[in-house]
């Protein structure tokens, strides 16, 4: 019933004119230490989702440290000395509320959804180990045990995640994007304590992070409550632009096999070197989300689908996907997953066929205006989530946007043109920027 509702309403929003994607009150605010404070008024629930993120990263890590950010978010949950190790979930959980954190390329962050009444003692337990956490060598070599045996599972055993990684080395010659969030394996097994620290007492600081609060709280309350546990806490001095190392001129194609006995479904798949959204300039980045969502979104109601699934018969599955919320510049990618009896050199050149009908022809009217009408409802549908709106925004900002950026995104992309989207195709598809990889099993054709 709730899902018919749901889809009630929505029809009915699209019947209105014109739909829009009406955003919540925001306040934000700065400390004098530099922790930047963001407040989303959410009174639907009397909870609050409490969200600090730090501006660093799996990019940001020093050469040969890789997977450094990732464990150090696991060490996060190690303790303080007024909450030592173990308390902290407990304490959460004791009060109604569950947390967890997240380590990406660009941010770290850690949450926790719960009662409202409980946000002070929210906020004082993040702020205590924002810089007083405690680590020693017995719970660092534990944590690392987890994070290798964590990479066992999700990559080591999957061929699909290894042939990612090895992808995104070769897609990025000079740019840190090239290394796992994960890290590598020979370099996580060479993690010290002291690395760990280094790491934090650098980075975990209020001039390098964003306090995202979201709920039924009134945003001069919460501005007090962060002025008296995050206020007091010193910045860092060592906080730098961040400037990471970028791409040269790429003037070759790359192109990869990845041989595994384990696959079962073969493909191939293509990564572009593509730009990012800019804040203040969001418009190619836009072109490039409707390009990704038409080329591969909906199953066979996109070109990919409709031409290769439908038409052609000749792939099982095929998509496209744009990575555009990113500090830097990132990528944007295609694959066929062809049928039985179709090798990938057939698949290849049938995507390649597809795109180079989009360069030739254009963008369909109709096609476009209903991409625009499904990303508009999707991002309707993001904001019945008072954690994915938490999520929006800290995502957001930590990868270089602004709150203003993020407003004006949805009608950004309402006022793409099928012109904008063509002449976005014709800068992204360049092959010599591009790296082509085929995943597949012992017998399946190169």
């Amino acid at each position: 019933m709730d899902r018919l509702l749901k889809f009630t309403a929505l029809a009915l929003l699209f019947m209105a004119s014109p739909l829009t994607a009406q955003e919540v009150p925001i306040t934000s605010y700065t400390l004098d230490n530099g922790l930047e404070i963001v407040v989303i008024e959410d009174n639907r629930a009397p909870t609050v989702t409490h969200m600090v993120w730090y501006k660093v990263g799996a990019a940001d890590e020093p050469p040969g440290k890789s997977g450094i950010a990732h464990f150090l978010e696991h060490l996060m949950f190690k303790g303080t000395k007024a909450f030592p190790d173990g308390t902290f979930q407990q304490i959460i959980e004791a009060n109604g509320g569950d947390d967890n954190a997240f380590a990406s390329q660009d941010f770290t962050g850690y949450f926790q959804h719960i009662a409202v009444d409980r946000l002070p003692l929210m906020m004082e337990m993040e702020a205590d180990r924002m810089r007083g956490l405690i680590l020693d060598d017995a719970a660092m070599l534990t944590e690392l045990d987890v994070v290798l045996e964590e990479r066992a599972l999700r990559t080591e055993s999957d061929p699909g995640s290894l042939f990612t990684e090895q992808r995104d080395a070769a897609l990025f010659l000079n740019h840190p994007y090239g290394t796992p969030v994960i890290g590598w394996k020979h370099e996580v097994e060479a993690l010290t304590l002291q690395d760990a620290l280094d790491f934090y007492e650098l980075y975990y600081a209020p001039n390098n992070a964003i306090l995202v609060v979201a709920g039924d709280v009134v945003p001069a309350e919460v501005l007090a409550m962060a002025e008296q546990f995050y206020g007091p806490i010193a910045p860092s001095d060592g906080i730098k632009p961040r400037v990471r190392p970028q791409e040269p001129p790429q003037t070759s194609a790359r192109r990869l096999v990845y041989r595994d006995d384990r696959v079962a479904n073969p493909y191939v798949i293509r990564n572009y070197l593509a730009p990012n959204r800019k804040s203040g300039n969001q418009q190619q980045a836009a072109a490039l989300t409707l390009l990704a969502d038409l080329l591969g979104g909906g199953g066979i109601s996109s070109l990919m689908g409709r031409r290769l699934q439908l038409d052609e018969g000749i792939a099982l599955s095929t998509g496209a996907f744009y990575r555009g919320q990113s500090y830097d510049p990132n990528s944007f990618g295609v694959f066929v997953v062809p049928r039985p009896g179709v090798t990938l050199e057939e698949a290849e050149a049938r995507m390649d066929a597809t795109l180079q009908f989009l360069l030739e022809n254009g963008v369909e009217p109709e096609r476009l205006a209903r991409s625009k009408r499904q990303l508009l409802a999707a991002q309707i549908y993001a904001m019945d989530s008072q954690r994915g709106l938490a999520q929006r925004y800290g995502a957001a900002l930590t990868s270089g946007l602004t709150i203003a950026d993020v407003q004006a995104w949805p009608d950004v992309l309402q006022a793409v043109t099928a012109e904008d989207i063509q002449a976005a195709a014709q800068d992204l598809f360049d092959i010599r920027r591009s790296v082509t990889g085929y995943l597949t099993g012992p017998e399946a054709s190169q």
